[in-house]
This record gives C-alpha cells, sequence and structure tokens, in this order.
C-alpha cells in the first residue's frame, strides 16, 4: 500500500509527500526479506521469497530514485540507482526498464541545463542497456542515447569535451545509423572549429554511408551558416554528383546556385540557372515546390540590385522568373512580376517597355489599382497629362473595391496611401492639376479621418496657389477678396487663416537650414494672423513671429558679406521690432509679464541694428538699456560684445558695459570668478589693443589699473582661473617688452615686474616662463640701473 500510495504522488509531482510513504515501503521489504530469511527451512522456497521481494524492492528503489532527482537530489539518486544496478544480476529483466529510466532521468537534467548529471545518467542508461545481451534495450535505443550524450557534451563545453562528444556520436553511428547522427556529428565539429581537413572526411564518410539526400543537403546549410563555404561547396558538388539520377536532384542544383550567389560568383549562378530552365522545358520539369523556391530567389536578387539601384540586372532577374511562367498566365504572382518589371523599365526611362508590361499585368489582374499607379507614374513622366488624368480616375474606381497588397517594390500600402503618393509625383513633376484631382479621389474615398484632412489642406493651398500670383504672401489677399465677395464667411475666414498662421509657423520651424525661408514663413503666419481677433493668444503669437523674423534678419546680416544685403536685413529687422514692440506694449496693458524676456531681446535687438548701422539714435536705446529696472550682468555682456561686432565698432560703449558688468558682479556672494577674469580681460584688451607698437600713456594707466584690481583677486581667491593669469602675465610681458624696444627703460621695468609678480601665481606652467623671463627681466634692471647711473 506505501508503495502504491508514493508511486500516485509521485505520479502527481508531489515527491515530498511521495518519499515518507517510499521510506516505509522500503522499511517493510527489508523486514520483509530478513524475516523470510529466518523463518524458512527450505532453500528453494527462500530463493523464491526473496526474488518476490527483491522484485517490489527494486521497484520502490526506482521510485526513491525518481522523487530524488525530482528534488535535485542527485547523491541519493545515483545510490538508489546503484542498488538497482546491483540487483539485476537477480533480476536481469529490470535491465531494460532501468536503461530507460536512466536515459529520462538524463532528458529531464538536460532540459535544466544539469550538463554533468545529465552525462552521468546517460551514461548510465548506455552502459545498463547493453549490460544484458538477452534483455538489452536495442541498438536503435542505445544510439538515441548515445547521440543525447554526446549533444550533452556539446552543449555543455565542446571545446573541453570535444573527444568525449565525437566518440559518443561515433559509437551511435555505429550502432545505429541515422540522419540526425551524422548531421550531429557535423554539428559538433563545426562547434569544436575544426580544420576543413577533418570536415572534409567527415562529409566524404557520410556519402559512404548512404546518408539521404536531404540530410546531405540540411548539412551543407550548416556549413554554409558557420561561413565554412570551400568545404560546403565541395560538399554540395558531391552531392549533385552523386544523386544526378535522383528525382530529388532539383533541391541539389537549387541550393547550388544559392551557394553560388552568396560567395558572389552570379555568372556561374547564371549559367546553372541556365541549365535548370533548360532541363525544365526539355527534361524534367521542376516540382511546383522548387518553382516557389527558385521564384523567391530570383525575385530576392531582383531586389536587392533595385535597391542598389542597379536596374539592368534587376529586370535580368524577373526575366529569368519571367522563363518559367507560361503564356497567358493569370496568377496573381505573374502581374506582381510584371509590376516589378514596369518599376525597374521606368527607372531605366524605358516607359514603351514598361507600358507593355503594365498591361500584361492588367490582363491577369484587372482589378489591382498598383497597376493603374504604374500606369500613372509611366504617364506623367512621359508628360501625357490627359492620360495621367484618366489612370487617377481608374485609381479611383478600383480604390472602392481593391485590397492592400504587399509590394516587392514599395512598402506596403493601401488604394489611398497610392492616391496620395500619386498625387505627390504629379506635384513633383510641376502638374497642379493632376494633383488636384488625386486629391479630390482622396479626400472623398478615404476612411482615414487624418488622411482626410491632410488632402483638403493641401487642396486648399494648391487652389490658392492657382488663383494667386507667384508671391506667396498674397494669400492673405486672397483671403480678404474671398471675405468680400461674401464667398467666405467671417468665422470661416478666420478659422482659414488660423489654419495657415498655424502652418506657415510650423514651416518657419521646419526650415532652419533656409534662414531666408525661415523668415518668409513667419512673416507669412504673422500677415495670417492679422485675420484673426485681436485676443491674447494671438497677439501673443503676433509678437513671436515678430521677434524671431527679426531673429532671423539680424543672423543673415552677420552671415552675408555683401554690404547691400547686410544694410537690406538690418532694415528689415528694425522694421520688425517696431512692429513687435507696439504689440508688446499692448500685451504688457493686458497683465502681468514679468518673466517674459521681450523686453530686454527688443532692446538688444535694437541696439545691434543700430550700431550696425551707425544710427545716431543708438545712444537712446543705450539709455533705455541702463534704465531697465532689474539689468542683468549678461544683458552688459551682450551690449559689451554687439558694440565691438564687426561693422560695429564703439570701444567707449564697449567699456561702460563691461564696467557696468564688472560693477553688478562684485556685488554677488560668491564672487563668480571666471566671469570677473573675462571682464577684466576684455578690458584689458580693449584699452591695448593686440599688435599696438608703443601704448599711450593714459591707456598705459588705465589698463594698469585694471591690472592691479585682478592682481587683488588673484591673491585673495584661489579660484581665479590660472589661463586668465597667463593670459594676463603674457599680456603685461608683451607690453613690457615693447616699450624695452623703444628704450623706455623704466615703463618696461614696470610691466615686466608686474608679469613677475603674476608669474609666482601660475602652478605648473610657472617653470615654462621662468627662466626665459627672469633672464630677460635682469637685463631690463641692468640697462635701467645704467641710465639711472648716466
Amino acid at each position: 500500500m506505501a508503495t502504491k500510495t508514493g508511486k500516485s504522488w509521485i505520479d502527481v509531482s508531489k515527491p515530498d509527500l511521495a518519499k515518507e510513504f517510499l521510506e516505509i515501503a522500503v522499511k517493510s521489504l527489508e523486514k520483509l526479506y530478513v524475516m523470510l530469511t529466518q523463518r524458512s527451512t527450505q532453500e528453494a522456497v527462500i530463493n523464491v521469497h526473496k526474488i518476490l521481494v527483491e522484485k517490489d524492492l527494486f521497484k520502490v528503489l526506482t521510485y526513491q530514485a525518481e522523487v530524488a532527482v525530482a528534488q535535485k537530489d542527485f547523491e541519493t539518486a545515483s545510490v538508489r540507482i546503484q542498488r538497482c544496478k546491483d540487483m539485476l544480476i537477480r533480476q536481469p529483466k529490470e535491465a531494460v526498464y532501468l536503461s530507460i529510466l536512466c536515459y529520462n532521468f538524463g532528458v529531464e537534467t538536460y532540459k535544466k541545463k544539469f550538463y554533468e548529471e545529465s552525462s552521468f545518467w546517460l551514461s548510465q542508461s548506455y552502459e545498463i542497456g547493453k549490460r544484458e545481451e538477452m534483455y538489452n534495450t536495442g541498438k536503435e535505443m542505445q544510439a538515441k542515447v548515445l547521440r543525447l550524450l554526446a549533444t550533452v557534451y556539446m552543449e555543455w563545453n565542446c571545446r573541453l569535451y570535444q573527444d568525449k562528444a565525437i566518440d559518443a556520436i561515433d559509437m551511435a553511428n555505429k550502432e545505429s545509423l541515422h540522419p540526425f547522427g551524422v548531421f550531429l556529428k557535423m554539428k559538433i565539429l563545426l562547434d569544436c572549429c575544426v580544420d576543413d581537413e577533418v570536415l572534409n572526411k567527415t562529409v566524404v564518410e557520410m556519402l559512404n554511408h548512404d546518408v539521404s539526400q536531404d540530410t546531405c543537403l540540411t548539412t551543407v546549410k550548416l556549413l554554409l551558416d558557420h561561413k565554412r563555404y570551400p568545404v560546403g561547396f565541395n560538399f554540395l558538388k558531391m552531392i549533385c554528383k552523386k544523386f544526378e539520377s535522383s528525382p530529388d536532384l532539383e533541391k541539389a542544383l537549387i541550393l547550388y546556385v544559392e551557394v553560388l550567389l552568396l560567395q558572389g560568383k552570379d555568372l556561374l549562378a547564371q549559367q546553372k540557372i541556365e541549365d535548370i530552365i533548360t532541363n525544365h522545358y526539355t527534361k524534367k520539369q521542376l516540382s511546383p515546390e522548387m518553382q516557389r523556391r527558385i521564384h523567391i530567389i530570383f525575385w530576392d536578387c531582383a531586389a536587392k540590385c533595385f535597391e542598389a539601384k542597379n536596374y539592368t540586372e534587376s529586370i535580368q532577374w524577373y526575366n529569368y522568373s519571367l522563363r518559367f511562367y507560361s503564356t497567358g498566365n493569370t496568377e496573381k504572382n505573374f502581374a506582381k512580376l510584371q509590376r516589378n518589371r514596369a518599376m525597374c523599365y521606368i527607372h531605366l526611362k524605358q516607359y514603351p517597355k514598361a507600358r507593355e508590361a503594365i498591361k500584361e499585368a492588367e490582363c491577369c489582374d484587372p482589378g489591382c489599382i498598383y497597376s493603374q499607379f504604374i500606369l500613372f507614374k509611366i504617364e506623367i513622366l512621359e508628360d501625357n497629362i490627359l492620360e495621367a488624368t484618366n489612370a487617377i480616375s481608374a485609381m479611383g474606381r478600383k480604390a472602392v473595391e481593391a485590397k492592400t497588397e504587399n509590394l516587392l517594390m514599395e512598402q506596403f500600402c493601401s488604394p489611398t496611401d497610392l492616391l496620395s503618393l500619386a498625387a505627390q509625383i504629379a506635384l513633383e513633376n510641376g502638374r497642379q492639376e493632376v494633383a488636384i484631382k488625386a486629391l479630390e479621389i482622396l479626400a472623398e474615398q478615404s476612411q482615414d479621418k487624418e488622411q482626410v484632412f491632410t488632402s483638403l489642406r493641401c487642396l486648399i493651398r494648391l487652389l490658392l496657389a492657382r488663383e494667386e500670383t507667384e508671391s506667396g504672401d498674397k494669400r492673405s489677399g486672397l483671403l480678404t477678396e474671398h471675405q468680400g465677395e461674401g464667398l467666405l464667411s467671417k468665422e470661416r475666414c478666420i478659422a482659414e487663416a488660423n489654419w495657415f498662421r498655424k502652418i506657415a509657423w510650423n514651416l518657419a520651424v521646419k526650415t532652419q537650414e533656409s534662414p531666408q525661408m525661415m523668415r518668409e514663413f513667419f512673416t507669412m503666419s504673422y500677415k495670417f494672423s492679422l485675420f484673426c481677433p485681436s485676443d491674447k493668444p494671438v497677439l501673443a503669437a503676433q509678437k513671436s513671429c515678430l521677434l524671431l523674423a527679426a531673429a532671423v534678419d539680424l543672423e543673415m546680416a552677420r552671415k552675408t558679406t555683401d554690404h547691400n544685403e547686410k544694410v537690406k536685413f538690418l532694415t528689415q529687422s528694425l522694421e520688425n521690432i517696431h512692429l513687435c514692440r507696439e504689440i508688446w506694449n499692448v500685451l504688457q496693458s493686458c497683465g502681468e509679464l514679468s518673466n517674459d524676456p521681450t523686453e530686454i531681446l527688443l532692446l538688444l535687438y535694437e541696439f545691434e541694428v543700430r550700431a550696425k548701422l551707425n544710427d545716431p539714435l543708438l545712444n537712446s536705446v543705450l539709455d533705455e538699456i541702463w534704465e531697465l529696472p532689474d539689468l542683468e550682468i549678461k544683458t552688459l555682456e551682450t551690449i559689451a560684445s554687439l558694440s565691438m561686432e564687426a561693422p560695429a565698432y564703439y570701444p567707449s560703449i564697449c567699456k561702460q558695459a563691461l564696467n557696468g558688468a564688472l560693477s553688478l558682479i562684485r556685488k554677488q556672494d560668491p564672487l563668480d570668478m571666471t566671469r570677473i577674469s573675462k571682464c577684466l580681460h576684455s578690458l584689458v584688451k580693449l584699452i591695448i589693443p593686440e599688435g599696438t607698437v608703443e601704448p599711450e600713456p593714459c591707456a598705459q594707466e588705465e589698463a594698469w589699473r585694471y591690472y592691479q584690481e585682478a592682481l587683488s583677486f588673484i591673491t585673495s581667491f584661489e579660484n581665479y582661473p590660472e589661463m586668465e593669469t597667463l593670459w594676463l602675465m603674457t599680456r603685461a610681458w608683451n607690453t613690457g617688452v615693447i616699450l624695452y624696444s623703444v628704450k623706455k627703460y623704466s615703463d618696461a621695468e614696470r610691466w615686466c615686474g608686474l608679469a613677475m609678480r603674476l608669474l609666482n601665481f601660475l602652478g605648473s606652467l610657472k617653470s615654462s616662463y621662468e627662466n626665459k623671463m627672469g633672464g630677460l627681466y635682469s637685463e631690463i634692471l641692468e640697462r635701467l640701473d645704467n641710465v639711472n647711473k648716466a
């Protein structure tokens, strides 16, 4: 009872519960065994009972092994199986059962990737299975065990257990040759990265074992997957020779073509294809399956050539496919083939051949909208407007019932997508009337609301463009004209203007690579907004358009080298600044705009324009900037930069702005040494420009004051930028050297001495300058001393 209960728990995957009952069963059987031995007096009776008890004990031990394996207790499981093996002397018939049980353990542990345990169980299974000659598992089962054992070694560590894996698979193939066994041996050898010579011997061995053609071809594919092209190719040639009389030779020949193409031997592949086609019509026809496969090869090669824009080669591959079709074929794939050929001819500008191919496609598949699309493309490229329009109309009729199809030459697209693409092609070829026709049909038939909306907007733009003159900003005049004629209601006019201003804004944002176009779109968006109610959002949009248009004009003025263009851009920018200021004043009166930077941007833009135009009103703009309630350091730094940006040249304003910025920086806590150093740098550079032959005494004194200020910061703050200290030292030293060269020894000593003081604040850079500067400074001191003595 305990045995049956334990087995039942095993069957329902409850090994923990089964374990207790099986232990009870073992103890009971062992106790019974002892009792029988003690009570019986006849040896024959004892042996009979022993055999019966041992048989039951054998079963219980195997059940315990199952429980141990389920509980991942390998040691217990192996002990139980060893006891069972020892009992096989008296229970030889159980060898088959025990062998299969070990095999099952091997399979279970293999699935869990317990390779070491799996190899043990499979080895036990093989050993037990061949142990009893009368009660063995049979060669096929033994081969099956060995194949799995070889697989375990391969997946465990093929390099480390290479010999064991190969020995196992060789033994398996010797026991019972199986296609998978031959294939597995090749896989093991490939995973072990053996030489081609070993692989060549193996393929010869496969052929000598009369392995089936399918297995051989599968092995070829395996070799190719592992990039063993020479071995795979030679093996394939041997297969073709061995199975030349086989009815399935076509499989090998087609694979031969694939291998040649894979190796880039297109000419040899094409020769083999010609042979296949000839044999197809003169000897044995390819099976439908092989025809489908070879069509796939042809179309794949054609598609690759098409993508590489090698349309002549693409046509050649499609023509190979065409030769397998009979005249008057009505297959859908034949129609698709003709359409693909037509697309190639279009790219080759061989329009008559393209038209002929598409007519064939129409005869075969008259309901296909894509055929009409290709015909439209041919007509539009040949400038046959009437025929192109007729093709668009035919597309519209067929779009109602047409189904989408996966096109080899185009991305997956629906009938409405094709109509949209047709409109685009018409526009690209300057045929707006054809595009309008396509968009009208698209808007009428599309179920996609977004697509309908887009097509209607495009139609409106095209219709407006057709009715207006060349200038784009006359669209606003067209709106006014229609409103005056009563063709557009006020609400419709506002809606249209609102849409156009948003489109113009979006286009401006998207055309950053073309400043001129960006500026035009911002201006156009502003003009369209004039038809909208002057509420706060619209005023804010107008302000943004004008501000950005002014910024773009300034950017174009900075980049152009033509004086007249520069003046034109600056003047345009100033006009937009004035308009923007008017709107800004209205917005300020509507509410609090404290965080809006518009005021300072307008002043900076106007300052730049007037500075570069040498406008006399520049100082009034500067006064407005100084009167700003929260004047920022960055603003003054920008003013300083703009005042010296060519063609502007206002050193006094630059100096004033830098001093103002320096004053504001000094009030910060903590002090920003980077900003301070840059301000002092700019001031010194402004007072004593590079290349100065002999600084004026007043300039020297002014620069000296800034140097003293810089020196105080350097001595007080460790975070003063070292490179700025180096620059100040270099400029002071060069000034001293210039003065020394004109024999102003006292001033030279003063500046060089300042440089020597700054030198002491350099870190790792000090040693690079110390010796050279020290020598020349000593010379200056000596010369000064001689002059004083004289």
